[in-house]
């Protein structure tokens, strides 16, 4: 098959041959393509969708290839399932039912690479609690989360963990001793404590910020040290929803395209009708704008959008061309959690997204090979 399209990041129309799944050649085009080409999506958070959760502790494999085959939908050619906060059933039924899927699925376990853990190890507290329910908020323990890793088949290679919980420095090294990429999220900590997470192994920030405080002292707080902190990558969600624009173009500035991903975090409700819906044991809302809340309150539950929306958003919020913007849906979480790189050349795999898109406007996908 031979795909005419404009290279995202060019601009140049180009024809790309695919045999057998990878690509064989990729040259100039003699046509004048209006669809774009780009390496497929990666979103390192996602949750689940259509009233489907990861957390479900009646989660089944056929649920698994449902949220896998929407997200292809929105370009998303591989992401990273994500469980939050719950108890150590749910947890492990989620992670079982995962690897269960996956082990006899071939294509859907190249889809899911690898599970993100977002929780249960976060901060307890209105605010940098998010969503997460607070009786299942707690200090980290290593048996505990081995006994995880073992149901997930050792795919777990991403884990938010607040700092300043007890023995979470000694939990951070152990993680990033097993080459799990340790991330800051949902925290109330510290400078100190940051800088000494960083120190111990974290590497990069979950959805920066969000999961906070409604007010923050102006100087010394956790967003200021994570956003300064040059060892550290950070997620934002551009969903139109979780940040304001001039939030977004401020990270953006200030971690620069190398050290920044984007994350539609689409929680279980992300493509349900506005409504009230009850998850995780919280009653939730579905706003007409497709915003998702703990119903009655201004605290956010997920998106209920997916990354190409990210995409499109980011490019009208920090003014990043479109290059960049694929960049930090594909490539940078890639880079981040040790995975390949998508590229358009010769020989390497067909996982591109064919796509419109016009500037300042949406990213409508057509297809994902």
């Amino acid at each position: 098959m031979i795909f005419h399209a404009r290279h995202h990041a060019t601009n140049l129309p180009i024809a790309v041959a695919v045999e057998d799944g990878r690509i064989t050649t990729v040259t100039e085009s003699d046509q004048s393509p209006e669809v774009w080409i780009a390496p497929a999506l990666f979103d390192p958070q996602i949750n689940g969708c259509l009233g489907i959760s990861f957390n479900s502790p009646s989660l089944t494999p056929e649920q698994v290839r449902t949220v896998a085959d929407v997200c292809r939908k929105h370009g998303i050619g591989a992401f990273a399932p994500t469980l939050i906060t719950n108890s150590y059933g749910s947890l492990h039924h989620g992670f079982a039912t995962l690897a269960k899927a996956l082990d006899t699925d071939a294509e859907l376990a190249r889809r899911m690479p690898c599970f993100h853990l977002e929780g249960p190890y976060l901060s307890g507290d209105d605010g940098p609690r998010g969503a997460h329910p607070k009786e299942h908020a707690r200090d980290p323990n290593w048996d505990e989360f081995q006994k995880w890793q073992d149901a997930a088949g050792g795919r777990i290679r991403m884990v938010t963990v607040a700092p300043e919980r007890a023995g979470a420095l000694a939990f951070i090294e152990k993680l990033a001793a097993a080459n799990i990429v340790v991330a800051i999220g949902h925290t109330a900590a510290t400078g100190q404590q940051i800088r000494d997470a960083v120190t111990a192994g974290a590497r990069t920030s979950t959805h920066l910020g969000n999961g906070c405080h409604a007010v923050l002292p102006r100087h010394d707080n956790y967003l200021w040290e994570q956003l300064a902190c040059d060892d550290l990558h950070a997620s934002i969600i551009t969903d139109g929803h979780h940040l304001p624009a001039t939030l977004v173009k401020c990270i953006s500035r200030v971690k620069g395209v190398n050290r920044l991903l984007i994350t539609s975090d689409a929680g279980s409700l992300a493509g349900m009708p506005p409504g009230k819906y009850r998850e995780w044991g919280t009653d939730l809302e579905v706003l007409a704008s497709g915003k998702i809340v703990v119903a009655g309150t201004p605290f956010l539950a997920g998106s209920g959008h997916f990354t190409d929306v990210c995409v499109a958003n980011v490019i009208r919020m920090a003014g990043l061309s479109l290059a960049d913007a694929i960049s930090l849906a594909s490539a940078r979480p890639r880079q981040l959690l040790g995975l390949p790189v998508t590229k358009i050349e010769a020989g390497q795999p067909a996982d591109l997204m064919l796509f419109d898109w016009k500037e300042g406007g949406e990213v409508e996908v057509r297809e994902v090979l």
